[in-house]
């Protein structure tokens, strides 16, 4: 009996919680037969709906498409800090140019280290440093000091096709602002053009989407930058795993002496290091260093 009662509240219970399965069931609309023509299902559309009496959305950029010029990024700032009417000037149109100039100046400093051979110089300096295990000697003031002076021998030519080509030409008067910006940038693409790998050069190119340039003048500076930047980084890694062999060819023999020696409680480091001064020194490493860096750069 009392099995009786138990299924039959069962049979009660599933019947109440199927019922609203067969009721939606009933309501939905019959299914194809298989093999039988099916529309196609659409995503819902994430976009945001427009209020009404908004205006259209603009389109979204093209890929590749151009960057605004210095000249178009004056025009901003001048158009941003003019009065209302447009006659006449604003009581904030010189601070706020002075914040812009400010903060043009604050990162000119990094910008001209990646368009420059500062990079790979001062990558190498750092790493003949690292190999000589000499802690902070030369110090970094040195180090920057001597990466700065011969990433200025080595842009001259460069640096003195700006001057002569877009400096001088804005001093008299004959250039714009803005055509001389285009002209010195234009100088300094060349250069790193010229010192890039045309494989990081196709890579960024096709990343940005842009069409193949013919010279570097077609190329965007937001393209030759990180090409020069990455390239850069990558010689000077070579020069400086190429200048660790040396040392550490010194490193493993003082090593193994001092092992066979039974004296394995000194470090070898601080054995080797005079080693590798003395080499260093007897070689003129800093002058074959020196022409060796300048000697890289095409």
């Amino acid at each position: 009996m009392r099995r009786r009662t138990i299924l039959a509240v069962g049979c009660v219970l599933a019947a109440l919680a199927f019922a609203p399965l067969g009721a939606r069931a009933a309501a939905a609309p019959p299914r194809p037969a298989p093999g039988g023509p099916v529309a196609p299902i659409e995503p819902p559309s994430l976009a945001p709906r427009p209020m009404p009496g908004a205006a259209a959305p603009a389109p979204a950029p093209a890929a590749g498409a151009a960057m605004p010029e210095i000249g178009d990024v004056l025009a901003v700032v001048d158009k941003a800090t003019a009065p209302p009417d447009g006659q006449g000037t604003s009581d904030y149109s010189a601070p706020v140019k002075l914040a812009v100039v400010f903060t043009a100046l604050a990162l000119l400093p990094s910008a001209l280290i990646m368009m420059t051979s500062f990079t790979r110089i001062v990558i190498v300096l750092s790493f003949i440093r690292r190999a000589l295990t000499t802690q902070n000697i030369p110090p970094t003031v040195a180090v920057v000091g001597l990466a700065l002076f011969l990433t200025l021998f080595t842009m001259a030519p460069t640096l003195g096709r700006i001057n002569q080509a877009a400096v001088q030409p804005y001093l008299a008067g004959r250039l714009p602002f803005e055509a001389a910006c285009t002209v010195g940038i234009g100088d300094l693409k060349e250069f790193m053009v010229r010192q890039t790998r045309q494989s990081d050069l196709a890579f960024f190119v096709d990343l940005a989407k842009a069409p193949p340039p013919r010279t570097s003048a077609d190329l965007p500076a937001h393209v030759a930058i990180p090409a020069f930047a990455i390239s850069e980084f990558r010689t000077a890694f070579e020069m400086g795993c190429l200048l660790f062999i040396p040392f550490l060819l010194i490193d493993l023999v003082v090593a193994g002496i001092l092992l066979s020696a039974g004296m394995m409680m000194l470090p070898p480091a601080i054995v080797s290091l005079p080693f590798k001064i003395i080499l260093f020194v007897l070689v003129d490493g800093w002058r074959l260093l020196a022409q060796s860096l300048v000697m890289s750069f095409n």
